[in-house]
């Protein structure tokens, strides 16, 4: 006889009892860990892997509270855990626990949207609340529209799909040296001719350099801008790109995945002036926005723009499917499976509104700042520059400080568990880098960073 099959997630008792057993487990994981980072580096934590996971497919299973408490216990046991106010390396936030327990109820559901009547309320809540995150990003704007992506590499890529659709495969893209890699990636995926490069040595692109780099192009062009670079967390001069844009007749693309929720802050939303004059804007709700990942949107000011990307596959939006009233998911993106990942940033936006979320980001901003001062009065170390969103970088001065001294700082840290710092490259030497995105990080935690870094750049 059979065994009867296990319990499905809509079976709430069940799932119950397994979440107290992840919970408990994620407790017991942090605990053994004891810091932001498993110590031992990467062969000590494939070791502990390796011996709580055993044999990956056994013939026969186990207790499946035991399986789930095992590896579980080991993941968190082995994590970078960004709720860890000593983890500031990336642009990786610790999610919000509404978000993450919203998150919770869309995998236990699974709509796809890929067809109406397999996503029913939650095709109608992503078009409701992509809409309004829409109208954020341009207000002025007539029709605009968002569609709900992985992350700023994929919005980016579609950003260029669409600027190729619109004006051609020859478009060539314009991008500082300070952006985001995705952009020479997607042009390769899509075909289109490598992009112009801008060097951007104070750290953001110059409109003259740009026109200088433009004057030499004979056909369309799409110039990339970044709002919140990831090494140093800057802004490029929007207005200003803007103007240019018009100027030349090419299009304005803004990749504002890590400063886009910047415009929830009353304080400050005016670092993303001229925001709203780009055809296309990339925003990541899981950097600024304390979101599980993915929650990346690609913001458009015009919906038509969006039409391209219609596509038809019979058992999912057949015609007469449509011409009925059934909403027709498939032009949402290029992906046909995609998660509900909309309903953790719906969730969160009622529960917090614009003003929650606006003083999480300004929360964020101050510790950067705060951090900053500790390290101009700190003897022993420089500060790169005052941070413009939440990116702090520094290094410990001195006369035998050398790049490589930075870097082995960082990598004993790593390995010892004590800290995740980044490293960055700016004007010819590299910087420690702090990303900080934790809003419970304290004054305490910050003067325990600077401490942990002159502590090792001593030994």
């Amino acid at each position: 006889m059979r065994a009867e099959p296990p319990p499905l997630a809509a079976d709430p008792t069940a799932l119950s009892r397994l979440l107290g057993t992840t919970l408990d487990a994620l407790r017991e994981g942090a605990q053994i860990r004891g810091g932001p980072l498993p110590a031992g580096g990467p062969e000590a934590v494939a070791r502990r892997v390796r011996e709580a996971l055993g044999e990956p497919l056994p013939e026969s299973g186990q207790d499946p509270h035991e399986a789930l408490r095992t590896l579980v216990r080991v993941l968190a046991e082995g994590a970078a855990d960004p709720a860890h106010p000593l983890c500031a390396a990336h642009l990786h936030t610790p999610p919000l626990a509404l978000a993450v327990a919203a998150d919770l109820a869309a995998s236990a559901l699974n709509p796809s949207m890929d067809s109406w009547d397999q996503a029913p309320a939650a095709s109608a809540i992503e078009d409701r609340v992509t809409a309004a995150l829409a109208a954020e990003v341009f207000p002025d704007a007539t029709n605009p529209d968002a569609l709900v992506t992985t992350g700023g590499t994929e919005s980016n890529q579609l950003a260029l799909l669409l600027a190729r659709e619109r004006l051609g495969p020859t478009v060539r893209t314009v991008v500082g040296a300070n952006a985001h890699h995705s952009f020479q990636r997607a042009a390769w995926l899509l075909g289109l001719p490598e992009p112009v490069v801008v060097p951007t040595p104070r750290g953001t692109l110059d409109p003259a350099a740009v026109h200088e780099a433009m004057t030499a192009l004979t056909g369309p062009a799409l110039v990339a801008a970044t709002a919140g670079t990831t090494d140093e967390g800057l802004i490029d001069p929007i207005p200003a790109l803007a103007d240019l844009c018009d100027e030349r007749h090419a299009d304005l693309h803004v990749d504002a995945a890590y400063g886009g929720p910047v415009l929830f802050s009353r304080t400050h939303r005016s670092l993303l002036d001229g925001l709203a004059r780009a055809r296309t804007v990339t925003v990541d709700l899981h950097k600024l926005g304390w979101q599980p990942a993915a929650a990346g949107l690609l913001a458009v000011r015009d919906t038509a723009d969006l039409a391209v990307l219609g596509h038809t596959a019979a058992y999912l939006n057949a015609d007469d499917d449509t011409e009925a009233g059934l909403p027709d998911l498939l032009g949402r993106s290029l992906r046909t499976t995609r998660r509900p990942d909309v309903l953790k940033t719906a969730v969160t936006l009622r529960a917090l509104g614009r003003t929650g979320l606006g003083e999480l980001v300004d929360a964020c901003m101050d510790r950067a700042q705060e951090l900053a001062d500790l390290v101009e009065k700190a003897p022993g170390l420089d500060l790169r520059a005052r941070p413009t969103l939440t990116t702090v970088l520094f290094r410990p001065n001195g006369p035998g400080v050398t790049d490589e001294t930075v870097a082995v700082i960082r990598r004993t840290l790593l390995a010892e568990g004590r800290a995740v710092l980044g490293r960055a490259e700016a004007d010819g030497r590299l910087w420690l880098k702090a990303t900080l995105l934790n809003p419970h990080a304290t004054p305490g935690d910050l003067a325990q960073l600077i401490t942990l870094v002159e502590g090792s750049a001593h030994r």
